[in-house]
Order: structure tokens, then C-alpha cells, then sequence
């Protein structure tokens, strides 16, 4: 067997114990830690001993490790349906493993590196596929100890299982793990090991299903911004926050920030950090002034103010006391309106796609539940993107599009949006769900379906208007394809309005090209959802600039 074997991983080095001499060589490897990766001692001889030689800078991980004798496995009788598992087969794949990762909450990996390590026997990465859409929905990675450092075991172990939240069908993860214990039983390998958070009941459930069992190894790190909440007691109420929220906690909890949840049902935390605090509702903050906010508030001042700053807004009318003749006379002109509170958040009360007089009264009436006040707009054609703009700065552009379910020649229409947005609500921390309501089966009926149809295979199927996240939209991570002119207009709004964090809204008919009609600044952007890019990171970048990453 080799000796002193650390192997890198793209996202950190896995630091074999059993394979040093000397525990000083252990913490010597440990201590060689790059910034902003994770390191990983595994199989270290005396844990206690080596955390105690510097008990101020190690910790043993609060994990389990769990075996699978690869002899033992015994292969599933029916096939996972939906799910195909394959070896990666290109670079740019690399690049959608990080994408997961990110989802995950997980450090992601140098591209580079982990494409040389797949090049050799020593490491598999594989992905999951999607049969109905051929996307990429999860990944693992096997290290074959074997052939990492002539393992005289025969071990193998499993890293960084990780799938989508929210399109991943069921059973991708254990289609993942299936395949890779398959792999090494056709190698002649004796056994296959992991790592699992002590409190992630539904992997170990999974893996105990499998035939894996605890063996007495640990794992142990190094005490960085990374680690913390692993060997720190987390924040009382840490775990009550929604996603939004959350995200910043975590972030600021990395970089030593104190962490204060003053009113978790309502998603607000205190910062505090040298004698120096900000109170914080998800990305609201005490940095965003009351005038700003009162300009998003009211949709009606936020067309007025960006309009002057030079970016294009959608004709309009404003609905006050029940005349609608202005608004049929712009529907005459239009085709075809969008009619919504003039103030209001979550996309309640909107209603896009209004063609006739009826549905003018309809609209008008459901939005003045809202708001006494109502605007109506022209529908725009294009897709509706979400520019997120800190300290006046792009961080993040994606596409929202409206809930859709896809067929799986088994289930009806009314089946799949219920799956669908059990899977939403699960990636969400139940911030976003599909309602199955007269609305969705409305937009069903449009498309010519009923909720009792049986779609075929990979037959995707929108059933909302709105992209809205809490109806169920669905996000993508546009930032790299964004137009220059787009990015330029979104600072112009925000500049305009006086804010410091807001997403803004557009319609375009190309994220590639220069062309977009404005349509709100949300004054409380969620922050989550729009991995991989630093949405967190650049908000507490602007609350404490000092912490910046340089």
C-alpha cells in the first residue's frame, strides 16, 4: 500500500489516515488546506489523538460512515423508471455536476480537476438522466481505493451524491448509488463506503435499504468558515427559517458573522459582526430605505420612476372606481391584457392573457380583492426574467417560466401536477407549490387537455399563466447569456428608484438580445433558487464589506 495518500477532488482533498505513519503527518496534510475548499481526513488511526494535537483547528466530523459488503448487494428487481444512469462523456459535463452541487448546498469542484481525475480508472463520475427530458438530474463520485493507493482491502468509497430538488423523478439517488456498487462488483472490489450527516434520516434510510451498515470509522476536518455550523452549536432557530433566509444565515455564519433569529416565521435575522448589526428580512435589510420600498410597493410609481430613467415600460391604464372604459380601449388596441393590484407581492390576484370584456370584469374584480387600485398592462410576448441587482451591480439573471409538468405515459394530468409540486414544495422548504385549482385547469383546457388525460412519455405541459415561484415557476440560470443593454437597463431602475438589493423584472423575447419591456422591482428578492451564481454572497458582501472574499 502507498503511503501518506491525499487524493484531490476538485472541491477539497480526501486525506487517507490509514495510510500515514506518523499522526503529525495527518495534520500536516490537514493544515495544507486551500481557502474556500473542504478537506476530509478519512480512516485516521486515534481520531481523539489527532483532533487533540490541535484541538483549536480539528474536529471530528458529525457523521456516520456506513459499508455496503459488496458481496452482499443484491440488485433491485424492477427497473427505476425515469431514471438512466450513465458514466460522464464530456468536460462541459463537469460543469452541470457544479450546477447540482450548488443546489445541494455543497462546495463546488474545480471543473479541470475533476475532468483529469475521471480520466483515470482511479475516480468515476457518474450522472443521472432524465428518460422523459434528457436532462442531467444527479451525480455521484466513486473513488476505487484499489487503484487510488493499492488499497490491500479491496475498498471503495462513495462522494457527493447529490440530485435535483426539483426535477429529479424518484429513486434517482438510489439509481445512482445502484450503479456505482454495481460498477466495483464487476471490478472485484469488497466494499463500498460513505459518509452520511447524522441527521439526514431519508439518506440513511436509503442507504440501510440498500444493505449498507454503520462501521466505526469517522471522518475529521479542519475547523474553517466552510465548517462552521458543522462544529459550532448553530443559532436557535436557525433551522425555522425558510429558504430565503436561510441562505443568508448560512453565508454569514461561514464568515464568523454572528447570527441572531429574531422572528423566524417571518424570515428576519440579526447580523452582527464588531460591534456593528443589521437587521435583515431575507434580502430586505436596513439598508434599503423606506422610500425605495414605497416606490416597489406601489407598481404604478416604480413604471413612472424607471420610464423617466430611459427603460421601457408596457402601455397601461389604472383601473379606479370600477371604470373600465379606458381599459377596453387599450384591450382594443392590445389584443391582449395583463391585469393585476396595483400593489401586491407573490403574483396574487394577476391575471395574464385577458382577451375580452368579460374577462376584463373578471380580472379587474379578482385583482380589486387585493387592491382598490388596478393596473392593467398590454401582454407583452416574451419570457419573463428576473435580474437580481446588488449595490447596483448584476449578480444573477434567470429565466422564470410558468409551472409545467411532464408526461410519463402512466399518470393523468391532476396526478402529475400533485407530484410535481410535492417536489416543489420539498426543494422549496414548502415555499412553492401548484395549485390544482379552477386556474390550472383552465390553462389545461387552453393547451386542450383535461386533468383527467394521460400524457405521453417526456410531453411537457404548462399549467399555470404566471411564472410566479410560489405558484410553482420554475427557474433557469441565465447569467452568463444575459444581454449587455439588459444588464445596463436593470442598473439604471435600481439606480433609479434609490434601492440597494431588488430583482428586476422584464419580458424579453431573446436573454441573448438587447430587447426588454419592464414590468416590477421587487423590493425583497429571494436570493435562493439561483445557484450556481453568489446571490448570498454579494448581499452580505454589501452589509459587511470587510468579510468580502478577495
Amino acid at each position: 500500500m502507498e503511503t501518506d495518500v491525499v487524493l484531490d477532488m476538485g472541491w477539497g482533498r480526501l486525506v487517507f489516515g490509514q495510510t500515514f505513519a506518523d499522526l503529525s503527518g495527518v495534520l500536516a496534510a490537514l493544515r495544507a488546506e486551500e481557502t474556500g475548499r473542504r478537506d476530509i481526513c478519512i480512516y485516521p488511526r486515534d481520531p481523539q489523538v489527532l483532533v487533540g494535537l490541535a484541538p483549536d483547528e480539528l474536529f471530528i466530523d458529525p457523521s456516520y460512515v456506513y459499508r455496503l459488503p459488496l458481496h452482499r448487494y443484491r440488485p433491485r428487481e424492477e427497473v427505476i423508471r425515469g431514471v438512466f444512469v450513465r458514466t460522464v462523456t464530456s468536460a462541459a459535463e463537469m460543469g452541470r455536476i457544479n450546477d447540482l452541487y450548488a443546489k445541494a448546498g455543497m462546495v463546488v469542484g474545480d471543473a479541470a480537476t475533476m475532468w483529469r481525475n475521471h480520466r483515470t480508472r482511479t475516480f468515476t463520475y457518474l450522472v443521472a438522466e432524465d428518460r422523459r427530458t434528457g436532462a442531467v438530474i444527479g451525480t455521484v463520485t466513486g473513488v476505487d481505493h484499489g487503484l487510488g493507493f493499492d488499497d490491500p482491502d479491496g475498498g471503495t468509497s462513495l462522494w457527493c451524491l447529490a440530485v435535483d430538488p426539483q426535477d429529479a423523478p424518484p429513486g434517482t439517488g438510489e439509481a445512482l448509488v445502484r450503479v456505482l456498487a454495481e460498477r466495483y462488483i464487476g471490478r472485484g472490489r469488497a466494499y463500498l463506503d460513505l459518509s452520511v450527516m447524522h441527521d439526514n434520516a431519508g439518506a440513511i434510510a436509503l442507504y440501510r435499504k440498500l444493505g449498507f451498515s454503520r462501521v466505526s470509522a469517522v471522518c475529521v476536518k479542519r475547523k474553517n468558515p466552510i465548517n462552521t455550523p458543522l462544529f459550532s452549536p448553530p443559532p436557535a432557530g436557525l433551522a425555522e427559517l425558510n429558504p430565503y433566509a436561510r441562505i443568508i444565515a448560512d453565508e454569514a455564519l461561514r464568515r464568523g458573522i454572528r447570527v441572531q433569529v429574531t422572528d423566524p416565521e417571518w424570515g428576519e435575522i440579526r447580523l452582527s459582526l464588531g460591534g456593528r448589526s443589521v437587521l435583515t428580512r431575507e434580502s430586505l435589510s436596513e439598508f434599503t430605505s423606506a422610500v425605495a420600498m414605497s416606490r416597489c410597493d406601489d407598481k404604478r410609481v416604480t413604471r413612472r420612476i424607471v420610464e423617466r430613467a430611459g427603460v421601457r415600460v408596457p402601455r397601461a391604464v389604472v383601473v379606479d372606481g370600477g371604470d373600465l372604459a379606458a381599459a377596453r380601449d387599450l384591450l382594443a388596441a392590445c389584443g391582449q391584457l395583463v391585469v393585476k393590484p396595483a400593489r401586491g407581492e407573490q403574483g396574487k390576484g394577476i391575471t395574464v392573457g385577458v382577451r375580452d370584456d368579460d374577462g376584463l370584469a373578471r380580472a379587474v374584480e379578482l385583482a380589486g380583492q387585493f387592491c382598490p387600485d388596478v393596473l392593467i398592462e398590454e401582454l407583452v410576448a416574451g419570457d419573463d426574467l428576473r435580474v437580481v441587482v446588488i449595490d447596483h451591480e448584476v449578480v444573477a439573471a434567470a429565466l422564470r417560466r410558468p409551472a409545467e409538468v411532464v408526461g410519463d405515459g402512466r399518470q393523468d394530468v391532476a396526478a402529475l401536477v400533485q407530484e410535481t409540486s410535492r417536489r416543489r414544495e420539498r426543494a422549496t422548504g414548502g415555499e412553492s407549490s401548484i395549485p390544482l385549482d379552477d386556474a390550472t385547469a383552465e390553462v389545461v383546457a387552453d393547451a386542450g387537455h383535461r386533468m383527467g388525460d394521460v400524457l405521453p412519455a417526456g410531453q411537457r405541459l404548462r399549467v399555470r399563466r404566471t411564472a410566479n415561484l410560489h405558484t410553482g415557476g420554475t427557474i433557469e440560470d441565465v447569467t452568463d447569456r444575459l444581454h449587455p443593454e439588459i444588464g445596463a437597463a436593470a442598473v439604471r431602475a435600481s439606480r433609479a428608484i434609490g434601492i440597494p438589493v431588488t430583482g428586476i423584472d422584464f419580458l424579453v423575447p431573446d436573454v441573448a438580445g438587447p430587447d426588454a419591456v419592464f414590468i416590477e422591482a421587487n423590493e425583497r428578492p429571494g436570493l435562493a433558487n439561483h445557484e450556481p451564481q453568489p446571490t448570498a454572497a454579494r448581499f452580505v458582501d454589501l452589509l459587511f464589506p470587510e468579510t468580502r472574499r478577495r
